[in-house]
């Protein structure tokens, strides 16, 4: 998904959004791909160490801050509503609280 949103907004948008949307745009996309790459380490870890129930927390949340984050600055790129910026700072606390989760999950589990 990431991919095809930043491939959209390379092509489809840059013509039609003002530089700073198109900025917070390319931000979600960055932080998307990122992230979706770092579930598929909270995936493989889940592999590897089926019993840790924490993992599951981890990708949970990762899954939501990618929701919130993410989606929060696409619908603020399309649309101008100012007001989703107000979502945004949920999603990076998720992502935040996913990647410490993971971390002291793994390292426990060491």
């Amino acid at each position: 998904m990431a991919v095809l949103f930043g491939a959209f907004g390379a092509h489809a948008l840059k013509a039609k959004l003002a530089p700073e949307m198109l900025a917070v745009y390319q931000t979600a996309v960055q932080y998307h791909m990122w992230h979706a790459l770092g579930l598929g380490l909270v995936a493989l870890a889940a592999l590897h160490w089926p019993q840790l129930n924490g993992l599951r927390w981890a990708g949970g949340f990762m899954i939501a801050g990618i929701v919130l984050f993410s989606g929060s600055l696409y619908a603020l790129a399309l649309t101008g509503i100012k007001s989703l910026g107000v979502i945004t700072p949920f999603g990076g606390l998720a992502l935040i609280v996913a990647w410490i989760i993971f971390a002291f999950v793994i390292w426990k589990a060491n």
